[in-house]
Formats: C-alpha cells, structure tokens, sequence
C-alpha cells in the first residue's frame, strides 16, 4: 500500500505542475485542478481495482421505447414489478437517532454491503428535459432524489447514492446554488459537467469547498459516452466516492442520523391515489399509488412527450420509476434572474410546510434543518418525527406560496415562489 500511495502522489504532483494554471487554495482544489488531475487519478484507480471496476463501464443500450399512454388510471401499473430487493429490519420504529447495524439512515433499509455505509453519500445532477429523446439512467438505484426549479417551467434531479450503487446515471447536467446546501445537509460529493464560475460556485465553496467535480473527463465518474453534446455524459456513482476518497475528502462513517421509518403508516392521513406535481403547463409529473407494489409511480409529461403522459423509465431497469415515499417541500424561493433562484434549505429551525405521500395515504407536516450537517428533518403536526416508509424518498422542493388542491383522493400541489 505504501508503494500504491507513494506511485499515487507522484502522479498527483506531476498532473498538477503540467495542467494547473493557479496554485492549489488551501481549502479545496479549483475546477481546473480537478480536471487536471482526474485522468491521473483515475488510471491509478482502474489499475488497482481492475476487477472490481472492470463491470461499472458504462455501455450504450438502444433508449427502450415508451408507449404513448393517455392519462393514466391506477390500474395501468398493475403490471409493474417491483425491483427493491432490500428489506426492512424487524422493528416498529428505525431511527431517527439510532439504527441498526447494516442499516441505511436514508432509506431504513438493511444493505447488502454495509460497507457503503462508511463513505459520503454521492449526488450525481440529472437533467430533466428533453425527457422522450434524453430519458434517464439510475434513478431507481437513488435512495433519495432531490427535484427543484431552474426556470423556463422546468426542474432538475439531484440523484443521491448511498446505500447502493449506480454504475450508469445521467444524463449528467450543472450544477445549482441549492447543490451547496443539500450536498452540506447530507455530508455529501456531487458530479456535475459544470457551473457558474461567478453566480454559482461561490455558494457551493460556502459549504462543499474541494467536493464537486465538473467536468466530463473522469471516466467513468462522469464521463462523456462519445457523442460529445450536452446530454451524453454519464456518471459511475461508485468511481466518482473512489475519486474523492483519493483525493482526501472521503469521511467514515457520517453520522446521517434524523430520518424515521416504519412499515405501520402512521394515523390521520387523508386518501391520495394519486399526487399531481405542476411545475408549468408543459411540465408535470402524476405519481399514482400503486396497492400491488406500495409505492407510487411517475408519469410524466413534457414538451418532448408530444403533451402525453408516459411512465418515467429507468434505461438501466426498463422499469418504471417508484417511490416508497413521495414528499412535497415547500421553501422559500428567491429568483435572481429567469434561470438562477437561491432557495433556503439550511437553518430552518421553526419548521415549514411538507406534503408526504406514502401507502396511499397524504400527511400535512413540517420539515426543519437545524443543523447544516444533517438531513432533513420530518415532523408531524404535534413535533414528533414522521415515520416515512422504509425505502427510496423523492423529495420535489416547491416554493412557500404553492397552492394544494385535493378532490376525491386526487392531489394536485402547483409550484409558485416565493
């Protein structure tokens, strides 16, 4: 090992004399260190780890086909099958401050490699446009995923990874002010292709100084496929924790404590059988509660779908997107410019509104932050800590004035700022 980390840091040193053109800030290495080094760093891992790395290669796969589907009903994803394989621990309650042993703290779920458990979470940014020529790869592998606005009607994906892996997720896509404040709330390292070197980035040195990468040429952390456009760039969720462990910012064991479960949903729900999320009129997404797999499933519609609404589908599954626990956050929003909006997630210590979606049921409840280094925190209308389901959380961040709508267990929630 001593020989592997004495061969590393020559390479490391010699990257950085031949591709920096500023000197290393003591907090952090710049954008362009980054991508200096990365191809350094990353021969070293693939050499060392050939075997392990040898299946997260990402290969291009022929986009499956969606079905034009008209407005669905809840029995058009009878037929969907569920692909979690992962499975609760037998106990009423896990969490929110201890849990145990092989267990995730975002998801209650007990993992096949605990393993995992002692590294940061990964947050890979996933476009969400174009969705009919540019669909997804690895959202369902995500234990949480994170969905906020960016203007012109649309939203973003912050994909995280902790409890499992991804060796495909994408396409990836820049970062966004917000990123600084979720990646501190969950300790977390982000891949992205890039960001505002003026507007954004300083917000992400506030709180993940040294912990973001943005390029496209750390392959396979994120990588471009070859085709060399906007949306052919990919992450390897896996090999980006790798990079980052290389380059000194790993952590082991983050205390990701705050988040409760349980199987039993809790009392006083109202019926919901569906959840209409309304970012704009041409973009919105339908999450239908499914009884047969207990979890509710996304249907989409935007401008590329030729305004019909079709199943969000994993390319790496085939299967379509679903979630244990659907929550709708509201928060202060505040618009800079069409396409640029600070939204406060951090220091929320009186509480704001939440919509939580699970088993069929909707909760009206708060959420605080009142640590930058922990999750969010989810709290029923008395204080006490929700009890989300066990397993996968989309979590869509809303502004504080958006209207809710309900009639006959059907839920419509629209965004609008502040």
């Amino acid at each position: 090992m001593k020989t592997k980390n004495s061969t590393l840091l020559v390479l490391l040193t010699l990257a950085l004399l031949i591709g920096a053109c500023v000197p290393i800030d003591q907090e952090g290495l710049t954008a362009g260190q980054q991508t200096a080094i990365a191809g350094t760093v990353t021969a070293v891992l693939e050499k060392e780890h050939a075997q392990s790395t040898a299946t997260s290669t990402a290969t291009l796969t022929s986009t499956p086909e969606a079905t034009e589907t008209q407005t669905p009903e809840p029995t058009d994803i009878a037929t969907v099958s569920p692909t979690a394989t992962q499975s609760p621990p037998s106990q009423a309650v896990i969490g929110p401050e201890t849990y145990p042993e092989g267990v995730n703290p975002l998801t209650g779920l007990q993992v096949d490699d605990p393993s995992l458990l002692r590294r940061r979470p990964v947050i890979m940014k996933v476009s969400n446009h174009q969705i009919n020529e540019q669909p997804h790869w690895g959202l369902s592998s995500a234990d949480l995923i994170f969905e906020y606005y960016i203007g012109w009607g649309g939203s973003r994906f912050a994909a995280l990874y902790y409890g499992q892996d991804s060796s495909k997720i994408g396409p990836v896509r820049s970062v966004r002010r917000v990123d600084g404040s979720i990646g501190s709330l969950y300790q977390a390292v982000i891949g992205s292709t890039g960001g505002d070197k003026e507007e954004v980035l300083p917000y992400l040195d506030q709180y993940i100084v040294g912990r973001y990468f943005l390029d496209k040429y750390l392959c396979p952390g994120v990588c471009d496929d070859g085709r060399n456009y906007v949306y052919s760039v990919f992450g390897n969720s896996a090999a980006l924790s790798s990079y980052f462990n290389y380059l000194g910012y790993g952590k082991d064991n983050p205390d990701l404590s705050g988040m409760a479960f349980s199987e039993t949903a809790p009392a006083g729900g109202q019926a919901a059988n569906n959840a209409w999320v309304v970012w704009s009129s041409y973009a919105q997404a339908n999450w239908i509660y499914s009884a047969e797999t207990g979890k509710y499933h996304n249907w989409t519609i935007n401008e590329s779908t030729n305004w019909v609404y079709k199943p969000l589908i994993d390319q790496n599954t085939g299967e379509q997107l679903a979630f244990s626990n659907v929550i709708v956050l509201k928060a202060p929003y505040t618009e800079v410019k069409s396409t640029l909006h600070n939204i406060a997630l951090l220091g929320n210590t009186t509480g704001y509104e939440a919509t939580i979606f699970r088993d069929g049921q909707a909760y009206e409840v708060f959420w605080k932050t009142p640590q930058r280094d922990k999750p969010i925190q989810f709290l029923d209308t008395e204080g006490n800590p929700f009890h989300l389901k066990p397993g996968n959380t989309w979590i869509t961040i809303f502004g504080t004035t958006s209207p809710t709508n309900v009639s006959d267990g059907e839920w419509t929630i629209t965004f609008n700022m502040p």
